[in-house]
């Protein structure tokens, strides 16, 4: 099965006409296999950046349409915006996702060039990954002297076109199409309306900083190129500017390498230089989506400097970092929309993690035979996950134990990992039965069908007893978490740490009953074998764990 996922980012130069956008967007979803996340329009800027994702070849075949319908759509003749472009699709980037390299990310931006010039007659540069020359990797080389400097550009045999002809095409100008890393639009607010003041705090902190200059005039070093002051941030592009539709002038940024600068050290970085220069950040804003990483870890930076628990929940640190960095400041953030995991699990098929308690628990209760134990098991392991770490919180907050701050926030970050992976488990659990329901009811009348459906169902088996095992793996790494909090944890929460441990316990013994019931009918019964020893010996081991921490915590209790 392919299950390579690549995700396209064109940037248009239309802004404020909704019936023009519609169309680029219905082109893209006219592809079976793409999925539309995000389409994010300003006025100001008089651009739109569209996001979309899906299997490389219907992701190249839709950017072709989206390309060819801005074509029609937008005159540049006409176009003013406050932001730098060179065409109706003023660049079209690939990038890598999911089980596709960035050699073959490459290739599908040079397959979608070469079709762009050669049948829509539009100049075609190649940047970053894909540039077939040094000096186009960088996307702002090729931009430089923007739509109105195009026709001189073209007419010069050094800037020649990768693809199509080096004609001037003054209705859609040029496409930059490319294949880079993920990559960050990101605005940060300024309590000013100065271009100027922006300008220089860009400066002080993109990684070309600015011109070093002596007398009002520029120092050239040996070669005569004017020598540069290198700004404090690497892998980042910035400029100034100012958004009447705001009232205020703005940092835009480009985060090129979320490894090297991730958001929460651009936006610090960026207020710490505005306030040297006696201005104030008032909050940020974030152009296209965002990698859920990337909160979640501005969430756990934001509270570690508060000197709270950085354990919190996946959704208690993207609202930590949506406060902090006041990323609804001037729009309402919606992390469905913008995120790009919760906005592909929101496209998606249900998820019962995501029912209401009243709700999942009336589906366990239907007679549908999924949600089942194997769901329920999963559900109680991070029931305990979810205890442990709430001691564990409750332990980094407590009054006198202030050293002791780090030591708890880690327990608690390893017990909100373990609760999540284990929260996945629950709808897992039910979709591999479901795989060995659909398998059989495959047809069965000829030789070969017959041989296909066993192999499904057989399929659907192994799943069905390797994610009970993995429930009872990974709630056996909870005993840890457990025992250490029902022995040196908050000694007025030592109670949950006990419920914590039976939660545990209950989890993987009733993991292992579904363990043992699928193992009975995989025909590969060596293999069934060796999985039933190892659940056979975590079951052992929770039987003494449970007695070891239950009998700390009632000595806890009963202590005078």
């Amino acid at each position: 099965m392919d299950n390579r996922i690549l995700e396209c980012v064109p940037n248009f130069s239309e802004g404020s006409d909704p019936e023009g956008i519609g169309k680029i967007t219905a082109a893209i979803q006219s592809v079976d296999g793409v999925r539309l996340l995000g389409v994010d329009s300003g006025k100001a800027t008089n651009r739109t950046v569209v996001t979309f994702v899906g299997h490389p070849d219907a992701v190249v075949e839709a950017a072709f349409r989206a390309i060819r319908q801005a074509s029609t759509v937008i005159d540049m003749t006409r176009h003013r915006g406050e932001h730098p472009r060179l065409g109706a699709t003023d660049v079209c980037p690939l990038v890598p996702v999911s089980g596709i390299t960035m050699e073959e990310t490459v290739g599908y931006a040079r397959q979608l060039g070469k079709r762009v010039g050669g049948e829509l007659h539009i100049p075609v540069y190649l940047y970053g990954h894909a540039a077939l020359k040094e000096e186009r990797r960088n996307l702002s080389n090729i931009r430089s002297g923007e739509y109105e400097g195009l026709k001189a550009k073209l007419a010069d045999p050094a800037w020649a076109p990768d693809f199509g002809e080096a004609v001037f095409n003054p209705l859609s100008g040029a496409t930059v199409i490319g294949a880079r890393d993920f990559l960050i639009a990101y605005n940060i607010n300024l309590n000013t309306r100065s271009v100027k003041k922006a300008n220089a705090v860009a400066f002080d902190v993109r990684e070309q900083g600015r011109v070093k200059t002596e007398m009002g005039k520029p120092v050239l070093d040996g070669s005569g190129n004017p020598q540069r002051v290198p700004g404090s941030l690497r892998e980042v592009k910035a400029i100034g500017w100012y958004i009447e539709e705001y009232g205020m002038a703005q940092v835009s940024m480009n985060l090129t390498n979320l490894e090297v600068t991730p958001l929460h050290v651009a936006f610090e970085e960026t207020a710490r230089k505005a306030a040297e220069r006696g201005l104030r950040v008032t909050g940020s804003e974030l152009v296209g989506m965002i990698p859920l990483r990337c909160l979640v870890e501005a969430g756990k930076y934001f509270l570690k400097k508060q000197h709270q628990s950085a354990g919190a929940s996946e959704a208690e640190l993207v609202r930590m970092a949506v406060r902090s960095l006041g990323l609804d400041q001037l729009t309402p953030f919606d992390p469905s929309r913008k995120v790009i995991e919760y906005a592909l699990a929101s496209a998606g098929s249900p998820d019962l993690t995501r029912l209401s308690l009243r709700d999942f628990c009336d589906e366990l209760a239907s007679e549908s035979p999924a949600p089942g134990g194997g769901s329920a098991a999963a559900l109680l392991a991070a029931l305990g996950a979810s205890l442990g770490t709430m001691v564990a919180n409750l332990s980094a907050g407590r009054k006198g134990w202030e050293d002791r701050l780090e030591e708890f926030s880690c327990w608690a970050e390893k017990g909100q990992n373990l609760k999540d992976q284990l929260l996945a488990l629950i709808q897992q659990d039910t979709d591999a039965f479901r795989q060995i329901l659909r398998a059989k009811s495959l047809p069965r009348e000829h030789q070969e069908q017959r041989i296909l459906r066993e192999q499904a169902i057989q399929s659907g088996t192994e799943a069905s007893i390797l994610v009970p095992l993995q429930v009872m793996q990974l709630a056996s790494r909870c005993f840890e978490l457990v025992e250490f909090m029902a022995t040196r944890g908050n000694p007025h929460a030592v109670s949950d740490a006990g419920v914590a441990a039976l939660c545990t316990r209950a989890a993987i013994q009733g993991a292992f009953f579904n363990v043992q019931i699928n193992a009975a009918t995989i025909r590969d019964q060596p293999k069934a074998a060796a999985w039933i020893s190892q659940a056979t010996t975590l079951v052992r081991e929770a039987e003494t764990f449970e007695k070891r921490v239950l009998a700390q915590v009632n000595q806890r209790i009963n202590q005078p």
